[in-house]
């Protein structure tokens, strides 16, 4: 069997030694150490090797707005300020802020994307035009998902559930909601899943996005995935009330997501900056534990949501810094805990996606990202670069390994940090 690309010496997640990974038209044909030399052979020389990030929240339509929004205030200032700027969106401003924030992703190893994409009356569709067609220009680059989704309310705003349903009608992959911001948040949920069963679409909901634990809409949501056969279909994101819970209640949220089958993201740098406002003293992070959830069964992901603009005014599309700012918070350090961390940008972000072809396994689309580390703890305890990465079998970025210049004249790449 000849192969198009045959990568020797890869470390892969999990793993204590090398194996050769042989690709052939765009896919993965075989995963084994001591693989005939039958192509074009790359050493990597032990550096590890994932299948590439997998953002499953991330608003493009919005990112890169600092400079003409205010920064710095409350949730609610932050909707306000960006409703206040979305009037003037055209898709020509839209597709050009998504598209700089994209590659940014691409080069830091996104090979798969969902973004949120803002529908209602004001906006209309001018945003889901934009990003249908930066879908189409960067097909080459990652893979990226739809959700239409009305920040602004639906059951209170006017006309806000024809645009939401239009967007569907014309290509929207899957549909999210807000229901902290209508009265009825109960029935918002509700009238999601309506639309989702009509459409047969999956759900993607900003949800409990504050630090009172005395009650949780994700019972809500777990009741409508049940009732509708849903199960696996569903993710909630934020869910910060979880961070405020005590154990013997966390334990029993977590085991109600893992029975009803809802998925749950957690935006670290998001709820860090919105989270706790009020606090002047002892500051209360808001960031759930994704990996306690995770152990309980819950299918999690760790994701950027905003960059650069009133909800986030930081980011730079790069999951693994994501995935190493929320170990910092979450006081992770065992080994097999930072694993567990680059699988909530990787694995267990893939299956939120629900992507079968996702993997470096004999079958599965060629798509990869090395990284300079031996292993998934030192990936993110390091923020190990990504030096390289394939989509379909093709190479999609390069980022050189930097080199020292000292005075003698001689070159060296830096000390590894570890090993």
């Amino acid at each position: 069997m000849d192969f198009d690309h045959l990568f020797t010496h890869a470390r892969l997640p999990g793993r204590e030694t090398d194996t050769d990974i042989a690709v052939r038209d765009g896919r993965f044909v075989a995963v084994a150490a001591d693989l005939p030399r039958n192509g074009p052979v790359e050493d990597l020389g032990g550096r590890l090797v994932v299948p590439g990030f997998v953002e499953t929240h991330i608003h493009l339509d919005k990112a890169c707005l600092v400079g003409r929004c205010d920064c710095g205030g409350s949730l609610q200032d932050a909707i306000a300020s960006v409703a206040r700027a979305k009037r003037g969106f055209t898709e020509e401003d839209v597709y050009e802020r998504a598209r700089r924030v994209l590659e940014q992703a691409i080069a830091q190893g996104t090979t798969r994307l969902r973004t949120h994409v803002e529908v209602d009356p004001r906006v209309g569709l001018t945003s889901l035009r934009a990003l249908k067609q930066l879908k189409a220009d960067y097909a080459w680059a990652v893979d990226l998902e739809l959700c239409a989704f009305p920040q602004e309310g639906l059951l209170d705003d006017p006309g806000c559930e024809a645009v939401l349903v239009a967007a569907l009608e014309q290509g929207a992959d899957l549909v999210g909601g807000a229901p902290y911001v209508d009265r009825d948040a109960d029935g918002h949920v509700a009238r999601i899943f309506e639309i989702a069963r009509r459409f047969d679409v999956d759900i993607d909901l900003h949800l409990d996005f504050d630090l009172d634990p005395s009650w949780l809409r994700l019972d809500a949501v777990c009741r409508w995935t049940e009732r509708t056969g849903w199960g696996g279909r569903v993710a909630i994101g934020h869910v910060t009330k979880l961070s405020a819970l005590a154990p013997e209640a966390f334990a029993a949220a977590a085991e109600r997501l893992a029975a009803a089958g809802v998925a749950v993201t957690v935006l670290p740098a998001t709820d860090l900056f919105l989270m706790g406002r009020e606090a002047d003293r002892n500051v209360p992070r808001g960031v759930s534990a994704a990996h306690r959830l995770a152990r309980h069964g819950v299918l999690c992901s760790i994701a950027t949501n905003n960059v650069l603009n009133p909800f986030t005014p930081y980011g730079d599309g790069s999951l693994l810094r994501i995935a190493n700012l929320y170990a910092n918070v979450a006081q992770v350090a065992a080994p097999a805990d930072l694993a567990t961390c680059l699988d909530l940008v990787t694995g267990s972000a893939a299956r939120i996606l629900r992507q079968g072809d996702y993997g470096i396994a004999p079958g599965c689309s060629a798509d990869l990202v090395v990284l300079d580390a031996r292993d998934a703890a030192e990936a993110v305890s390091t923020l190990a670069p990504p030096l390289f990465g394939m989509k379909r079998g093709r190479r999609s970025f390069v980022r050189p390994r930097p080199r020292l210049t000292p005075p003698d004249g001689t070159e060296r790449p830096p000390p590894r940090l570890l090993g």
